[in-house]
């Protein structure tokens, strides 16, 4: 046999041989119920709002390897895929097709940001894939349609609760609002907390506006010392938020700022430092809670992670995976449909950020923790229920 046709049949049966695999590989995944359930995450793991992601994609990590070790759901393991959206607009939306259509997930969890989870909300939706948001507060996310879920409270609670807290605890009659423009969980956060306020008597001096990702909110602040307000709130994120509190103590502003969940970050800290005495903000979850589920949560995290301290975000990555995970129980099948049933009949999950009910608009109804700063370190203030 010549050497041009012992590789003529070689490749001949190669060709075969690869053809008999696809063919295998092909029936197998038509034929067989899946090994695994595969469940996608997309987060801000990198980018100018990674403490966000990197916070709660590692309490979603921990609640899956927790579930994972019990013995998985419905007899299998989860298989954890997750996608970093870099912080930058548009990625989310990639991502969410990517996993539904490539890695063929059950469910999606994500985002932290309203803003790219309402990118990524549609697409779920389109696709009837469940998707939780641990902690997007703006009400537009779940209104996107039946398949999308929160277990936060959602900024109108925020908003009201602060503008209580503002008159209440700060004694501010006065307030000056400073938002960012270009993202929607500040401005509707600002709404939701401006209406509550002036309806109850309080005044807004003065409202100034800003783009995430500006350095110098000077001539801003100088505006809103000019109004004399007796407070200020910044419903933005801590990129932002840090550096406006440091340059409003640097032009003599001595007045409280507070903010939202949005501030939530050890960055808070480092960015501003020391000028964060006498700033407060509402978020979801306090380490300092002695509940005993929340002291094992904070010391298997610290041990995961080394020696970090779990945020708000962390934990609702961490109840985002619980849901889900208890919902596939009720359901007993990964179905779409039917797995959107079992989410929305959610009722009293006993969480970190307290019981998880979902209502008829698949939102939580949950207390808020208030955090101020003392002595460089986040202290506990307060709890205020719905």
């Amino acid at each position: 046999m010549t050497l041009s046709r012992m590789n003529y049949l070689s490749a001949a049966l190669t060709i075969a041989a690869l053809a008999l695999t696809g063919c295998n590989k092909s029936a197998d995944s038509t034929s067989q119920p899946a090994a695994t359930i595969k469940v996608g995450e997309f987060a801000s793991l990198t980018g100018k709002e990674a403490a966000f992601g990197q916070s709660s994609h590692k309490g979603t990590l921990l609640a899956v390897e927790e579930i994972n070790a019990a013995g998985g759901v419905l007899g299998k393991k989860i298989d954890f895929i997750y996608e970093d959206n870099r912080s930058t607009p548009g990625e989310s939306a990639t991502i969410a097709k990517k996993l539904i259509t490539r890695d063929n997930v059950i469910a999606v969890l994500g985002e932290v940001a309203s803003g790219r989870s309402l990118e990524a909300a549609p697409i779920c939706q389109a696709n009837k894939i469940p998707m939780i948001s641990p902690s997007s507060t703006n009400p537009k996310v779940t209104e996107t349609g039946d398949y999308i879920f929160r277990v936060c409270f959602t900024d109108p609670f925020q908003g009201k609760l602060l503008a209580e807290f503002g008159k209440r605890s700060l004694k501010a009659q006065k307030v000056a609002i400073f938002s960012d423009v270009s993202a929607p969980y500040s401005m509707g956060l600002a709404q939701y907390f401006r209406e509550p306020f002036v309806a109850g008597g309080g005044q807004v001096v003065s409202e100034q506006k800003y783009t995430g990702g500006d350095k110098d909110f000077k001539a801003q602040l100088t505006a809103i010392k000019a109004a004399n307000p007796d407070a200020i709130f910044v419903p933005g994120y801590y990129t932002e938020a840090g550096l406006i509190v440091a340059q409003a103590r640097q032009l003599g502003i001595t007045v409280p700022l507070f903010g939202g969940d949005g501030w939530e970050a050890p960055e808070l800290i480092q960015i501003a430092g020391s000028a964060l005495e006498g700033t407060y903000y509402s978020t979801h979850f306090s380490a300092e809670n002695e509940d005993p589920k929340i002291k094992k949560f904070v010391a298997d995290f610290r041990a995961k992670n080394n020696g970090e301290t779990p945020d708000a975000m962390a934990a609702l990555g961490y109840d985002s995976a619980m849901v889900l995970a208890d919902a596939i129980k009720r359901a007993g099948t990964t179905d779409g449909p039917k797995l959107r049933d079992a989410l929305a009949a959610t009722k009293d999950y006993a969480g970190l950020t307290g019981k998880t009910t979902l209502d008829a608009q698949r939102n939580a109804t949950k207390p808020a923790v208030i955090i101020t700063v003392k002595d460089g370190k986040f202290k506990y203030v307060e709890t205020i229920s719905p």
